[in-house]
C-alpha cells in the first residue's frame, strides 16, 4: 500500500477515538450526579473512580495509541453505574425518580410537600 493510504486510515483511526474519547467525557460529567446520589451503592462509585484513575494513568494494558482498553473500562464502569441506578430507583436520564422526587440531595435533606 502507498504511505498516503496508510495516513488516511491513521487519521481516520484517530478521528474515531478522538469521537469515542469525546462521548465518554460527556457520559462521564453527565454521570456525575449519579455519583454524590446517597442511593447509589458504593462499589459502583468506586469502579467509576477506578475507570477514571486507570483512563489517566500511564500503566495500561495496552499501548497508548490504542485507547481501547481504556474506553472499554470507562463503559463497563458507566454501565454499572446506571444499572445500579436504576435498581435504586434513581432515574438516571431525566433526573427525577419514578415517584417524581428529585435524584440529587443534600445528605439528612427532608422532602417538603
Amino acid at each position: 500500500m502507498d504511505t498516503s493510504v496508510w495516513l488516511v486510515l491513521g487519521v481516520l483511526v484517530a478521528l474515531l477515538a478522538a469521537g469515542a474519547a469525546v462521548v465518554l467525557l460527556v457520559r462521564v460529567f453527565r454521570a456525575r450526579k449519579l455519583l454524590l446520589d446517597a442511593g447509589v451503592p458504593l462499589r459502583s462509585k468506586a469502579l467509576v473512580w477506578a475507570a477514571v484513575i486507570y483512563t489517566v494513568s500511564p500503566v495500561d494494558l495496552l499501548p497508548d495509541p490504542v485507547y481501547l482498553d481504556d474506553i472499554g473500562f470507562l463503559l463497563l464502569a458507566l454501565r454499572s453505574l446506571h444499572s445500579a441506578a436504576h435498581a435504586a430507583g434513581l432515574g438516571a436520564r431525566g433526573g427525577k425518580r419514578p415517584d417524581g422526587a428529585a435524584t440529587f440531595r443534600r445528605p439528612g435533606a427532608t422532602d417538603v410537600t
